[in-house]
C-alpha cells in the first residue's frame, strides 16, 4: 500500500506523508535525515522545506520505503549493461563482419581460426572485436553484467513538494470529476486509490472513468451498486470489453486483432505471427459464469430507457452485441420471470423494429435536406459538434455555424475547446492530420476533397468563424460563474503546457508527469537515450530496438541496429536475448553540436518490436540530460545515471510495432514529449510526415495560460506579477491535469 501511494504522489511530484508515519517532533534536522538526504539526491530529487520537515518526523521504515519506491521507479536495481563496452568508440563492425561470421557458423568458411562463445556462435578472426563486448555480437545474447557505476551526476535536481492525507483525497476527487479522458498514468493512479480509499460520493463526467469504478466495485461483490452508474447499453459493453481486452475504449474485435498482427506483414506464418494471432482471438473469446451472465441480464432488464432507445444504442456494435448475447445465455434468462423488457428488448433488436438516428441524418444529408438534417443534428449537440467542419463543407459555412450556435451552450467545453484548437488544421488545403482510430495506429489523413471548392479567403472566414463563436461561447460560459476575485496570477510555464483534450497516452509516467505537447529545455550538449525491458522475465529471445530518425531539410538519415553510427549519433550495440529476470538495456547518445553543424531539423526517438508481436510489456523508454558529460563505464558499458533522467515512460499494454516517444528540435534545443505508434517493425517504416502532423496537431493545442486568459477576460480579473493574487495559477498546481479539466466550465 506504501509504496503505490507513494509512487501516485511521484508522479505529481510530491512525497506522500501520511498523518500515521509522523512519530515524532523534531525541529532540528537528525543525522539520519541528512543521510537520507544524500541518499534521495543521488537519484536526482531534493525536498521543498515543508517535505523536508516532515519527513525528519517520520518513522525510518517509512523513509526506507521512499527510497525502495524511488529505486523501484528509477530501475536502479535492474540490468542496465549495454552489448559493447565503452560504446562511445566505435567498434568498426560491418555488414561484411555479420556476413563472414554467418558463413562461418554455416560451416562454409572452415579453414580461417576461431573462437566458439558461449551461445555456441563461431566468431572468425578479423571479424569482431570480442574484447569490447558483454555478449555475443552475431546473435546480440549477453553475457557479463555491471552495476551501475555513476550517480548523482544532473545539474538540476528536482523539488519534491509534500502531499498529506487531504492531497491524495483531492487528487483522488479529481480524478473521478475529471472533464476529459483519463491517460494510462491516471487510470493506473486511479484503479490504486479505489483499492485503499473509500470511494466518494460524487460526479463521475467521464463514461471511460466511470467502467474503472464499475470494476472495482464489481470485484467487492456490489454489483447492485454498479447498476447505479450504468445508463445505457454502452456502458454495459464497455465494461465488458475493457473486461476482456483490458481498453477503455470499445476496439472492434477485428481491429484487436490487426492491433496484435500488422495485416502488412507477409511474412506471418514463417516468424511465429500464425500464434500471435491465434492468442490474441483467443484473449477475445467470449465465456461467462452463470452469476455473470445474470448480472448483465440485471442490468438490461433495469435499464431505465425505452426499449427502442436501447436497441438504436446498441445497433452501432450489432455485430458485437450478437457475440454478447450469445455468450451471455441473454434469450434463457428473458424467459425468466421478472425479465419482461429483456425479453421485449432482445425481440425488438434482433427483428430491427426500430430506427436509427444517424441513418437519417445520413439519409437526409445526401438529399441536401438541410431543415431535417440541421433538424436531427441539434437534437444531439455533441454529434453536430463532431461533424460540424464536414457540414460546413457540404452546406457552406453560414447556414451550418449559424445552426449550431443555437446549440453550442448544450456542447461540452471540452468538445467546444477542440472545434477551436483544429480548425485551423481542417481548413488547410495542404496540411494532412494527424488521427489515431480506436485500436489502431497513427495515421495521416489528406485534406477533406470539399476543399477545393472553396477559395483561400473563404476558409480563412471559415476558421474566423469557428474561433469567434468558440472563444464568444467559452467566455460567456466563464462569466456565468460568480466570482468576487479580483486579481489573477498565472505563472509564464503555464503557457507552454497544453490542456489535456484529446489524446489519450497509452503509457505511464512514473516519473512527474507531463502532458503531449510539453517541451523539454536542453541544459548540456548531448541527449542520451535510453530503453530498459524483459525485467522479471525468463531468459528468452526477445529483440527491442532503440533508434533514432534524423531529419535534415532535403534526406533522412536513422541510427539504429543496422547502423550504430549516424551524423551526431552512437548507438551502444543490438541486444536480441534478455537475461533472466533482469532485463536488457540500449542507449543511443546524440551530439547536438555535431548535428547541429550538420544542419540537422529534427531527431525522433524511436523504439521497435523485431520480435514477432507489439512492444514488450513494462518496456521502459526515455532520456537522460545533464549539463555537464555524464559517464560511459569503459568495462561494462553502463550508462545509465537515474539522477540525469529527464522523461521516462512505461509501456504497460500492448501498442503497435513501433513508438515515438519524443522529438528533438536541433534549432531550438529543446524536446517535445509526444506518443505516435506507427507500424514498422524498423525505424525506416516511421514516416517522417507522420510526425509532424502529429506535431502540428499539438502545436495547435490549447495551452493552459491563454485558458487562463480567457477566464480573466470574461471574469473582469487583473493579472499580476507577484503569487499574492486572489487566485493563484502556477506549476505546481497545474501539474494535476485532472483538476485543470475543471476550467472546461459546462
Amino acid at each position: 500500500m506504501k509504496q503505490d501511494l507513494l509512487k501516485i504522489s511521484l508522479r505529481q511530484n510530491a512525497i506522500y506523508v501520511p498523518n500515521e508515519a509522523i512519530v515524532k517532533e523534531n525541529e532540528l534536522l537528525t543525522g539520519a535525515t541528512f543521510t537520507f538526504v544524500e541518499n534521495v539526491a543521488k537519484n536526482g530529487f531534493s525536498f521543498s522545506e515543508p517535505l523536508l520537515k516532515a519527513l525528519n518526523n517520520a518513522s525510518y521504515r517509512y523513509k526506507i520505503e521512499i527510497l525502495k519506491t524511488l529505486d523501484s521507479v528509477l530501475g536502479s536495481t535492474n540490468n542496465w549493461t549495454p552489448l559493447v563496452r565503452n560504446w562511445s568508440i566505435p567498434t568498426g563492425e560491418t555488414r561484411f563482419d555479420h556476413l563472414v561470421t554467418w558463413l562461418a557458423n554455416i560451416k562454409v568458411l572452415r579453414n580461417d581460426p576461431v573462437k566458439t562463445l558461449q551461445c555456441g556462435h563461431i566468431i572468425p578472426e578479423n571479424t569482431f572485436p570480442l574484447e569490447r563486448y558483454n555478449g555475443c555480437p552475431f546473435c546480440g545474447k549477453p553475457f557479463v553484467f555491471g552495476n551501475i557505476e555513476r550517480y548523482g551526476q544532473t545539474s538540476k535536481l528536482k523539488v519534491l513538494e509534500l502531499w498529506t492525507d487531504e492531497d491524495l483525497t483531492q487528487y483522488f476527487l479529481s480524478l473521478l470529476q475529471a472533464k476529459t479522458a483519463l491517460d494510462a498514468t491516471q487510470i493506473d493512479s486511479l484503479k490504486m486509490l479505489l483499492k485503499y480509499l473509500p470511494l466518494p460520493k460524487t460526479t463521475i463526467s467521464m463514461k471511460e472513468t466511470l467502467v474503472v469504478v464499475i470494476d472495482t466495485l464489481i470485484e467487492q461483490n456490489q454489483s447492485d451498486k454498479a447498476q447505479l452508474y450504468l445508463s445505457s447499453p454502452t456502458d454495459i459493453l464497455r465494461y465488458l470489453w475493457y473486461k476482456k481486452t483490458g481498453f477503455l475504449q470499445i476496439i472492434e474485435p477485428k481491429n484487436f486483432v490487426k492491433k496484435v498482427v500488422p495485416p502488412s506483414n507477409k511474412f506471418i506464418f514463417l516468424n511465429g505471427g500464425g500464434t500471435t494471432i491465434l492468442e490474441a482471438k483467443l484473449q477475445i473469446k467470449l465465456k461467462y459464469t452463470r452469476a455473470e451472465c445474470l448480472m448483465v441480464a440485471t442490468w438490461l432488464n433495469n435499464l431505465e430507457l425505452d426499449i427502442e432507445k436501447i436497441c438504436e444504442m446498441m445497433h452501432p456494435k450489432r455485430g458485437m452485441w450478437v457475440r454478447f448475447i450469445r455468450a451471455l445465455r441473454l434469450p434463457e434468462y428473458s424467459k425468466k420471470k421478472g425479465f419482461e423488457k429483456l425479453a421485449e428488448l432482445l425481440d425488438v433488436f434482433y427483428n430491427q423494429l426500430y430506427n436509427v438516428w444517424q441513418g437519417n441524418v445520413n439519409n437526409y444529408r445526401l438529399k441536401c435536406d438541410t431543415e431535417k438534417t440541421f433538424g436531427l443534428l441539434k437534437q444531439r449537440p455533441g454529434l453536430f459538434a463532431r461533424s460540424l467542419f464536414a457540414n460546413m463543407l457540404w452546406f457552406g459555412p453560414e447556414q451550418a455555424v449559424a445552426e449550431f450556435s443555437q446549440v453550442i451552450d448544450k456542447v461540452p467545453a471540452r468538445l467546444v475547446f477542440t472545434l477551436n484548437m483544429y480548425a485551423k488544421n481542417y481548413f488547410e488545403t495542404n496540411i494532412q492530420r494527424s488521427v489515431r482510430p480506436l485500436g489502431g495506429i497513427n495515421k495521416r489523413i489528406a485534406p477533406n476533397p470539399l476543399l477545393k471548392i472553396y477559395s483561400k479567403t473563404q476558409l480563412e472566414s471559415m476558421q474566423n468563424n469557428i474561433e469567434e463563436l468558440c472563444l464568444l461561447a467559452v467566455k460567456k460560459r466563464f462569466t456565468a460563474v460568480l466570482n468576487n476575485n479580483k486579481t489573477i496570477f498565472i505563472d509564464e510555464q503555464l503557457f507552454n503546457m497544453p490542456v489535456a483534450i484529446g489524446d489519450r497516452s497509452q503509457t505511464i509516467q512514473d516519473l512527474p508527469v507531463a502532458l503531449m505537447g510539453t517541451r523539454f529545455p536542453v541544459e548540456g550538449n548531448s541527449i542520451r537515450l535510453f530503453m530498459q525491458w524483459g525485467k522479471d522475465m525468463p531468459a528468452q529471445h526477445l529483440d527491442m530496438d532503440l533508434s533514432c530518425n534524423i531529419a535534415y531539410a532535403s534526406k533522412t538519415e536513422y541510427c539504429s541496429y543496422s547502423n550504430l553510427v549516424a551524423t551526431g549519433c552512437m548507438h551502444s550495440g543490438d541486444i536480441q536475448s534478455i537475461p533472466d529476470q533482469i532485463g536488457a538495456a540500449e542507449y543511443i547518445e546524440i551530439d547536438l553540436d555535431a548535428l547541429s553543424k550538420a544542419k540537422a531539423k529534427y531527431v525522433s526517438f524511436t523504439c521497435n518490436a523485431y520480435t514477432y508481436g507489439n512492444i514488450s510489456p513494462n518496456l521502459v523508454v526515455g532520456w537522460m540530460d545533464s549539463k555537464y558529460p555524464m559517464h560511459i563505464s569503459e568495462t561494462t558499458g553502463v550508462a545509465y545515471d537515474p539522477s540525469c533522467v529527464q522523461h521516462q515512460v512505461r509501456v504497460t499494454q500492448n501498442l503497435a510495432k513501433g513508438l515515438v516517444f519524443g522529438v528533438l528540435d536541433v534549432e531550438n534545443r529543446e524536446i517535445m514529449w509526444l506518443e505516435m505508434t506507427f507500424s514498422g517493425e524498423v525505424v525506416q517504416g516511421l514516416d517522417y510526415k507522420g510526425v509532424q502532423a502529429l506535431i502540428n496537431k499539438l502545436s495547435s493545442k490549447l495551452n493552459i495560460g491563454d485558458l487562463l486568459l480567457l477566464k480573466a477576460e470574461a471574469q473582469k480579473l487583473e493579472r499580476v506579477d507577484t503569487p499574492d493574487a486572489d487566485e493563484v495559477y502556477d506549476k505546481k498546481w497545474a501539474i494535476d491535469s485532472a483538476k485543470v479539466t475543471q476550467l472546461l466550465v459546462d
